[in-house]
């Protein structure tokens, strides 16, 4: 395990998972745990997604944003921020830290995100149902969405082992609490922004947040921008810059909780990157993060080895799904 020379956030080489034996699977998982633990983040590589399928992916995602306003219309998501799926237009969303009361929220909103982006989740959800694009607007569009969608679902059943083995939990324990799919891949696109705009507070990229879920796979391109909380040094952000073919993995909320704290879900923004030379505007960023979240029916408690007498359970049974539409409906509220 290694770190960039710019940031503390270590990376793991994640190849011994796939055909390692189970002490190797282990210490990999060991790994990834005490990343989650002390930082928070980590970078994975030699993960399994190819370069090629991420540039494609990015490829697609430009090509969306790239559309009319009214072709985007049409896949609009939708007032009901539970429901978060489709387009949404620069400025709909406002990223909030933990966060409820609806007078606080729309004095944050006063100062908008300037960002756009297109969710889209498994089509085998029926409760969560996806906004596409005509197909004739942009063919194939959806296809290679639910692709790459279906990539990361892999992925990510292979990060929940981990993580189970390096708590010195059954390798199944977390799978089995995330069965459906019930994860959200996100299309977003930064357009060029006036620095000064960024500078004197009248708009954010993203704001100072974690994640909702259980973790957060981000693929991420090579303009720059998200920082890290220090974990040694609070209200000091360090850069998490681009490594090619990596993957940004960060704990999310909901294992935080679940964890009874023992994982660390760290805040996060996503500030100014270089300017375009002599334009006074931001150069445009386009991110992929794929949300990892458990079923939404499924009753979570402490897991098992992160609780005891002297360190008791610090927070109440909670269903993913009423966690997550909490968090959500004051994000579009």
């Amino acid at each position: 395990m290694c770190s960039t020379m710019e940031s503390s956030v270590p990376i793991i080489d994640f190849s011994a998972f796939h055909e390692g034996t189970f002490e190797e699977r282990r210490r990999v998982g060991e790994e990834v745990v005490k990343a989650m633990s002390e930082v928070g983040f980590l970078y994975i590589v030699n993960h399994g997604i190819s370069l090629a399928d991420q540039e494609r992916m990015f490829e697609w995602s430009k090509a969306f944003f790239e559309l009319s306003e009214e072709q985007k219309l049409k896949c609009e998501h939708p007032r009901d921020g539970a429901h978060h799926r489709g387009w949404s237009h620069v400025g709909r969303e406002k990223v909030v830290q933990m966060v409820f009361d609806r007078t606080q929220i729309e004095q944050l909103r006063k100062i908008p995100d300037v960002k756009e982006s297109f969710d889209l989740g498994n089509e085998e959800t029926k409760e969560l149902e996806n906004f596409w694009p005509d197909e004739s607007d942009i063919p194939a569009f959806k296809e290679y969405c639910l692709y790459y969608f279906k990539l990361c679902t892999v992925l990510s059943k292979k990060i929940l082992r981990a993580i189970a083995l390096g708590m010195g939990l059954d390798e199944e324990f977390l799978t089995s609490y995330h069965t459906r799919s019930n994860n959200q891949l996100r299309l977003l696109h930064y357009p060029p922004t006036p620095v000064e705009d960024l500078n004197f507070g009248k708009a954010e990229r993203i704001a100072a947040h974690t994640d909702f879920g259980t973790f957060t796979m981000l693929l991420q391109d090579s303009c720059g921008g998200l920082q890290v909380e220090s974990p040694h040094n609070k209200g000091h952000f360090l850069p998490a810059p681009y490594v090619p073919g990596s993957l940004v993995i960060n704990t999310g909320d909901f294992l935080m909780r679940w964890s009874n704290d023992k994982l660390k879900s760290t805040l996060h923004r996503v500030t100014a990157p270089p300017l375009d030379q002599g334009t006074g505007m931001t150069r445009v960023r386009y991110s992929i993060p794929y949300f990892v979240s458990a079923d939404r029916d499924e009753v979570v408690d402490a897991l098992p080895g992160t609780f005891s007498e002297e360190n008791p359970k610090k927070y109440s049974p909670i269903t993913s799904g009423d966690y997550l539409a909490m968090r959500l409906n004051a994000t579009y509220t």
